[in-house]
């Protein structure tokens, strides 16, 4: 008898829209996906996308955060971020930026200008993950998380190879410092390929097929463009690719909080979200050009 987590539903992203001038994306993670994937809150996935050449890089302006963290993965192209707290760094294919807004930070992203002057595909998606009442007026904080620094567990027969951003897998730590227990996987799969792995019963799991055929759980096909989205119970998952496939698996210990969100704002109530926006109004998050 397997214990393999069930799988609730298959979802996919809605409509591509811009974020600024510079962000190409489609989001997979709803109001209505909050239980399910918590402490996820929103996954913009930019598809890879032919960037033409300019002088004047592309992205968002200056804009604030609270009560929550970013989370930038990039696959290929190059963002530029700076915000208040005087966090600052450029990531590439492979990079990923994590910042903890907290008490609250003014942030803006811009894609770099090396990569604006070339152009060239543009390929990342964004997260934004949860904290839990006691760690929402943290200090900002800011994670720039490198390629050689992730945690790296390859398959048996070289058929697949998983980065390790957060938690861990198989023994294998990623970089991330993180408030709640979260493991974030950034999976290759060669066509053939047979990856079984646990979890802790009652932690969500959702995972983005952004390349490939897939046979989940000895049950369910999924192909490029859903996101599986599982129960809290059971621990066991297991994955069979049928062709090359690229996956991102987001996972990790529910924050069972009331939340109250409002734009760039998440709080637990709508006391909190009021105090946000007079705090960002009366200048309390910072200085930012």
């Amino acid at each position: 008898m397997n214990n393999y987590k069930r799988i609730k539903q298959i979802t996919q992203a809605a409509p591509a829209h811009m974020v600024g001038d510079g962000f190409k994306v489609r989001n997979f993670i709803g109001q209505s996906l909050w239980q399910d994937l918590s402490p996820f809150l929103m996954l913009d996935y930019n598809e890879p996308w032919q960037v033409l050449p300019t002088q004047h890089p592309r992205g968002v302006d200056v804009h604030p955060h609270k009560g929550f963290e970013t989370v930038s993965i990039a696959w290929s192209g190059m963002v530029s971020h700076e915000d208040s707290s005087g966090g600052k760094g450029t990531i590439g294919p492979g990079d990923v930026q994590w910042m903890t807004a907290g008490s609250g930070i003014l942030h803006k992203e811009f894609h770099a200008q090396e990569f604006s002057e070339k152009g060239g595909e543009f390929h990342m998606a964004q997260l934004w993950v949860n904290l839990p009442a006691a760690h929402k007026l943290t200090p900002p904080a800011y994670q720039d998380l490198l390629d050689a620094q992730m945690g790296r567990y390859e398959l048996p027969d070289g058929k697949g190879s998983i980065r390790i951003i957060a938690g861990e897998l198989n023994g294998v730590k990623g970089p991330a410092r993180t408030f709640t227990r979260i493991n974030m996987y950034d999976a290759q799969l060669q066509a053939g390929a047979d990856w079984h792995f646990s979890l802790p019963d009652g932690d969500t799991l959702g995972i983005v097929v952004m390349k490939g055929n897939l046979l989940v759980n000895d049950e369910q096909q999924a192909r490029t463009g859903d996101m599986i989205v599982f129960s809290h119970h059971n621990t066991d998952v297991h994955i069979e690719s049928n062709n090359d496939a690229h996956l991102l698996v987001l996972s990790g210990e529910p924050i069972r909080e009331p939340i109250s969100a409002y734009g760039p704002f998440v709080m637990n109530t709508k006391q909190e979200i009021l105090d946000a926006i007079a705090e960002f109004n009366s200048g309390k998050f910072g200085e930012l050009n």
